[in-house]
């Protein structure tokens, strides 16, 4: 067993929470703004999660590597996570795409991203003895500080976060298969038809996208992907499968880092990737539920973020065939309701008319639904305004010709293609 130094392992530790991707599967929602930086859960943004596991797991040395339309997130980050203390080397550097090695790459993969930044990793101090690589997009909770213990005890050179995942949904996922020891006897990345769990043909064993090295065998790894003219200089692709085919890579199971708060009734391992336009409508509907999958109101393990000073939600009028109300619903602050909502999620400063209807919606911050509007099954971008009368979710092939409807039904809104209709 590792000894009481444990406690200081973060300490000895950098988190790199990777945070520059599209997110092309949310289609227009990420048109403005990375995929970290799309709003969730009514006041937060996507990384708050994986960076309020960093500060609650007491890490507090953080990187955070950006690169697509990251204007968002950096003033996100800037006005947020600027709590920390640089006087005891508490900080969130902000590492955004510089083309650092020669004029002409960009970040070319995950890899190359923090193959491009060692020169900032190495002139931390104390130096990182473990990198903590995360990704800046998935909605959980987790004591990283349990991960990288687990990662010490094992001897191995890196250590993969994995959690199961229905077969039918694997595909979208590194895939692995792990002996008795916990050591990882293979890994594809994302493949057309999954490997079952062992015992388990329902199930595959995925990658999290949650990585622990040790820092020298990561530093030089990345020196040898470098210069490797046939690889994709990603983790999953080239990394993580070298360190399996040299025996050195150890799986640490979701389910003994999970944060569940003690009065959890459903006690469920909650992550989700919410990368499609259902699978995001989804996440956020399920928090109104009495008791949804994802707990918010654990005091003992809180979601940081920035949120603009606004005064309490308001519901207004109170006759018979006009009265704001709100059932099974999260309404946030600046929020001004004078029409129904049911089953719906609306963040701050959003603005519900007279005679409308908002039902099983999801509305992105300053929306505004116009008087006798109804809107049901709908994803509204931020700064949408709803005309008066218009009606979204009861006509399929009307949804689809002015919106992007999903599979799933869901019809997600915008500003531009609320232009174009007028």
């Amino acid at each position: 067993m590792v000894d009481k130094k444990t406690f200081q392992l973060p300490r000895r530790a950098i988190a790199l929470v990777l945070a520059g991707g599209r997110g092309s599967r949310l289609h227009e929602l990420t048109d403005r703004r990375a995929k970290p930086a799309v709003h969730f859960g009514g006041k937060f943004r996507i990384i708050d999660f994986a960076l309020s596991n960093c500060v609650n797991s007491q890490f507090r040395r953080i990187g955070v590597v950006t690169q697509y339309k990251s204007h968002s997130l950096l003033r996100h980050l800037q006005r947020g996570w600027n709590f920390l203390h640089g006087e005891v080397n508490e900080f969130v550097d902000l590492l955004p795409a510089q083309q650092r090695v020669d004029e002409e790459s960009w970040y070319r993969g995950t890899a190359d991203a923090v193959y491009q930044n060692i020169d900032i990793l190495e002139t931390y101090r104390p130096s990182p003895e473990y990198v903590v690589v995360l990704a800046g997009d998935h909605v959980y909770k987790m004591n990283y500080g349990l991960m990288l213990v687990d990662h010490v005890e094992s001897g191995a050179e890196c250590t993969i976060a994995c959690i199961e995942v229905p077969r039918r949904d694997a595909s979208g996922f590194g895939v692995m298969a792990v002996d008795d020891r916990g050591l990882i006897t293979d890994f594809i990345e994302k493949p057309a038809d999954p490997p079952a769990m062992a015992g388990n043909p329902d199930m595959s064993l995925c990658s999290m996208g949650v990585y622990v090295f040790n820092a020298k065998y990561l530093y030089e790894e990345l020196e040898r992907d470098i210069a490797d003219p046939t690889s994709n200089h990603d983790f999953g692709k080239d990394i993580i499968p070298r360190a399996v085919m040299n025996r050195v890579a150890a799986a640490h199971p979701f389910s003994r880092s999970c944060v569940i708060a003690a009065d959890d009734v459903r006690r469920e391992n909650y992550w989700r990737d919410v990368g499609t336009i259902d699978a995001y409508w989804d996440a956020n509907i399920d928090l109104t539920a009495t008791v949804p999958s994802l707990n918010l109101y654990d005091r003992n393990w809180p979601v940081w973020t920035y949120q603009q000073q606004l005064p309490p939600a308001k519901f207004v009028h109170n006759h018979m065939d006009r009265r704001g109300t709100a059932v099974e619903s999260t309404v946030s602050s600046g929020s001004i309701v004078s029409g129904e909502v049911n089953r719906s999620l609306l963040f701050s400063g959003c603005r519900v008319h007279s005679y409308s209807r908002v039902n099983l919606s999801v509305l992105l911050p300053d929306t505004t639904v116009g008087t006798r509007a109804r809107l049901s099954h709908c994803v509204v971008d931020a700064g949408c305004s709803i005309p008066a009368g218009m009606v979204i979710g009861e006509d399929p092939e009307e949804d689809a010709r002015r919106f992007r409807r999903t599979e799933g039904g869901i019809s997600l809104v915008t500003r531009k293609m609320l232009e174009r209709l007028s």
